[in-house]
């Protein structure tokens, strides 16, 4: 006998009746500190917050969500994955960027829904900032590299500060990526590492935990891997850039190798 539909024979195609939510659980609170964070990169863009404009406690911030502390503090954690926000200990947390964060849900979501896929995204990371270097040396020479250099000495300042780093980091690369004069190349390369770094730093945002690579210790290694890229951009050699940003990749993945297994 053929089911009608909305009994429990009509799932599929047809189906006119609601959707049985009942697998779904209550929001979790890493859910609910993505929607904080969300709301707070809503002001910061909308306000257009100027660099540094330092924002409110975590205890105030936790008192107009409605939200605890912990849950603030896993959202800031968040906003400084995207280059957004800056957690100095002892300070606060600042607006260190502006990003265009347009295709970022579409490119997380795609990696929410096959973890396994990082590899792929985290290899478009690789071809999109290798564009961006080789065209930065074809358009830009070595001239007007102010804002790169500035973005490179906050990288080595920040270097043993797991959120400084972090926040730091993104906006280094990105800053390389936009000197190739395209928008559209830059904003796609920002979703993009956006979503692997978040993938790879998910375990700081949940626990504070930090991940070998970015203790104290390992501070000259991390500026080393970074420093070729700003050295071949200075001496407009597209080779090298390139060659540099391979390197990169190549710790990137290590990185992601590490978070797979839990080798924290």
């Amino acid at each position: 006998m053929k089911a009608s539909k909305g009994s429990a024979g009509g799932a599929g195609r047809g189906r006119s009746g609601p959707v049985d939510f009942g697998p779904v659980r209550p929001v979790a609170v890493s859910r609910l500190s993505e929607l904080v964070a969300e709301q707070i990169r809503q002001f910061i863009v909308t306000e257009d917050l100027a660099e540094n404009t330092r924002l409110p406690s975590e205890r105030d911030l936790a008192v107009r969500f409605g939200a605890s502390r912990p849950t603030v503090s896993q959202a800031l954690r968040t906003l400084s994955l995207m280059g957004l926000v800056e957690i100095r200990p002892g300070s606060g947390a600042y607006v260190v960027h502006r990003p265009d964060r347009s295709m970022t849900a579409s490119v997380s979501l795609m990696l929410e829904l096959d973890k396994e896929s990082v590899a792929d995204l985290a290899e478009l990371r690789l071809w999109l900032e290798t564009i961006g270097v080789r065209e930065a040396v074809r358009r830009g020479g070595t001239e007007g590299l102010d804002d790169v250099r500035a973005a490179f000495e906050k990288l080595k300042e920040a270097a043993g500060s797991t959120s400084a780093w972090i926040a730091a980091d993104t906006v280094f690369h990105a800053t390389v990526v936009q000197r190739s004069g395209n928008p559209f190349l830059s904003s796609i390369y920002e979703s993009v590492h956006t979503a692997v770094i978040r993938y790879e730093y998910d375990p700081w945002i949940q626990s504070e935990k930090v991940p070998a690579w970015l203790k104290p210790s390992a501070a000259g290694r991390l500026i080393a891997i970074h420093e070729p890229i700003m050295h071949a951009l200075e001496r407009a050699d597209e080779d090298a850039a390139v060659s540099a940003v391979q390197n990169h990749h190549t710790m990137v993945m290590d990185h992601l190798g590490r978070r797979h297994t839990h080798k924290w």
